[in-house]
């Protein structure tokens, strides 16, 4: 077998998939050299020390750890320091192979062609493998502004939480406006936290903020009419996309692919007060990402099936005549991000292969 296409196999035994397509080889064979490839397809999701991948690729250690910090340079797989060591492991697709290689800014030949390439994937078959099951991989977290104080029951659906709780946060860029530039949104806004947010600033992908830097990105990013999303499991947050309906591939399964389980909404939808409504139609036009509202007899309505309760009309109502309710029937969010992994596995047939590569 073509050694592109067992690292593809490989990347698409994870939840975020890799479906067989002709620009899907393209992309793997601009981002890895052959001789990464081969590296490449003898590492798994679980971080391994350079001499443990030199051992299975058999070549030897210098040269592993040349290609491997090439990839890690290049932002195509991930590396972390445990105990004075370092160690490597895969990224799936999304994030990381797609977004990794963009945030730094793009604007190179190689950019704009894997911008093309991954326009063609996401319409050809990445859109539809990465949002086609039961259970999203990311959610919506509606803007902070339009929840009401007795309406904060669960923290995991407070963005200002994440930001709170987080002991490492990573800014950078919006791979996704980055590469398809549908849109003059604000790019830096895409915040990281964690051991990834650390791997992206050691790389040059990212630079770290304090938590008061972070709250004023969640403002910007509202005032901006963008959707903050983040991984559907309520034990924490390992990002938080600010999202644009035009650019960005999570909203863009819902807005172009049309797929249902693109993510999952929050547990709440709009709600409009007629007496108290203009019709300026703001959220009509301005705010609403989904165009799940329009204006009849001069009042806005909204179309429930599409609202997806980012709370962005709510935010950008003068009269104040929207509000969030919660919805008759309550997304499910897994409990942790391992049960979420293991849901959609399941649900796409790849349980056995993604074990199987954790296991090698």
């Amino acid at each position: 077998m073509d050694i592109y296409e067992r690292l593809r196999e490989i990347l698409d035994s994870h939840p975020s998939t890799a479906p067989k397509a002709k620009s899907i080889n393209e992309i793997l064979h601009i981002l890895f050299t052959p001789e990464e490839a081969a590296l490449a397809v003898n590492m798994s999701y679980k971080a391994k020390s350079a001499s443990s991948i030199a051992k299975l690729a058999e070549v030897s250690e210098d040269i592993a750890k040349q290609n491997l910090e090439s990839m890690a340079n290049k932002g195509i797989i991930y590396s972390k320091n445990k105990e004075g060591e370092k160690l490597y492991s895969l990224l799936p697709l999304i994030p990381g192979v797609f977004e990794f290689p963009f945030m730094k800014g793009g604007g190179t030949p190689m950019h704009k062609r894997l911008g093309e390439l991954w326009e063609e994937y996401h319409h050809e078959a990445l859109g539809a493998s990465f949002a086609g099951q039961p259970t999203p991989l990311m959610r919506v977290i509606a803007v902070e502004k339009s929840i009401t104080a007795q309406d904060r029951i669960h923290p995991y659906e407070e963005v200002k939480n994440f930001i709170n709780n987080a002991n490492y946060i990573a800014l950078t860029k919006c791979a996704c406006r980055v590469s398809v530039g549908k849109c003059d949104k604000p790019k830096e806004v895409c915040l990281i936290f964690g051991e990834a947010a650390e791997f992206l600033v050691e790389r040059g992908f990212a630079r770290q903020i304090s938590k008061e830097d972070g709250l004023k990105v969640l403002d910007q990013a509202e005032e901006a009419g963008l959707v903050h999303t983040s991984n559907n499991s309520a034990d924490r947050a390992n990002l938080i996309c600010n999202c644009c309906p035009c650019c960005c591939t999570v909203l863009r399964g819902r807005t172009q692919l049309k797929h249902l389980h693109a993510f999952e909404p929050s547990r709440f939808e709009a709600y409009v007060t007629g007496e108290d409504c203009t019709g300026c139609a703001i959220c009509a036009e301005e705010r609403c990402p989904m165009k799940a509202i329009e204006i009849k007899d001069d009042i806005a309505v909204v179309n429930v099936q599409e609202c997806i309760g980012c709370g962005l009309c709510v935010s950008g109502c003068p009269a104040g005549a929207i509000k969030l309710i919660e919805r008759k029937q309550i997304p499910s969010t897994p409990a942790t991000i391992r049960e979420m992994g293991a849901n959609v596995l399941q649900e796409k047939g790849r349980l056995d292969a993604f074990l199987k590569i954790m296991q090698s």
